[in-house]
């Protein structure tokens, strides 16, 4: 009876690690973020990784879902964003080794003028109202010479700190999600990319003014502190960071994201 039950039990405990799957739950933006994250779900798979994409539309959950061990992870920031959120929340939060994913090209969007000159006295121009997007924004205008900046290399700045604003512009800080739907009831808005995807825009077409890849800001896959080197997550950025999802990435989106890798 033995000699028989042994052989089984192996068998059995064969099986059942053949099919034995670590879950790992990701929160992400749903464009391009969650887009993305899908492409590599079937090889995570063949790794012995279930990964579960969950979608937020929003900048601040799914930073405080990691914090409190919701996600094992999430996928749709960048680093400055990222050191203001750790500063302002007295979180923990952490980029994985491994390098970024894709630089999403933030642009100034308009459905009052064609060309950014056409911008009239006294415009109303909406912002994203969290520091380091909203100076991004202003580091736009600054850069194409819209406005004129105290410090060129602030990434933080605000509005007060506008040296030089000839046009006299009056602006308006937003939530980022909702700032597509202020188009109508304003005359330039500064929108990140996957928010302006997610509104049916094209930024290398509809942009007035778009950003070229500059790394600082290359979105990257991020947990906290004590999960940095876990082997799961870091396999999630080895597969992220291959031949084929930068071939995905250049193909999908035709230049409104650009691979960081």
């Amino acid at each position: 009876m033995i000699k028989k039950f042994v052989p089984l039990l192996a068998l059995s405990l064969l099986a059942w690690s053949a099919h034995a799957q670590q879950k790992l739950v990701v929160g992400a933006s749903p464009v391009p973020h969650a887009e993305i994250l899908e492409q590599v779900v079937p090889v995570l798979k063949q790794q012995g990784i279930d990964l579960e994409i969950k979608e937020f539309t929003d900048y601040v959950l799914p930073n405080t879902a990691v914090e409190e061990k919701q996600l094992d992870a999430n996928y749709f920031q960048h680093q400055p964003y990222l050191d203001s959120f750790n500063a302002d929340r007295k979180t923990s939060i952490v980029a994985v080794p491994g390098g970024g994913i894709h630089v999403e090209p933030f642009g100034a969007y308009s459905k009052k003028i064609k060309a950014i000159d056409e911008l009239r006295d006294g415009a109303i121009v909406a912002i994203p109202n969290d520091p380091t997007n909203s100076g991004r924004a202003l580091l736009l205008l600054d850069k194409f010479g819209v406005i004129k900046l105290k410090d060129h290399s602030k990434i933080s700045a605000t509005p007060a700190d506008i040296a030089e604003n000839p046009k006299k512009l009056q602006f308006r800080e937003l939530e980022a999600a909702i700032l597509p739907r202020a188009l109508d009831d304003v005359d330039l808005a500064l929108i990140n990319t996957n928010y302006a995807l997610e509104a049916g825009l094209v930024p290398t077409q509809d942009a007035l003014l778009i950003e070229g890849g500059d790394s600082v800001y290359a979105n990257f896959i991020a947990t906290r502190a004590d999960r940095v080197n876990d082997p799961a997550i870091g396999k999630l950025v080895q597969a992220l960071r291959t031949p084929e999802v930068k071939a995905f990435i250049e193909t999908k989106y035709k230049g409104a994201i650009v691979p960081a890798f």
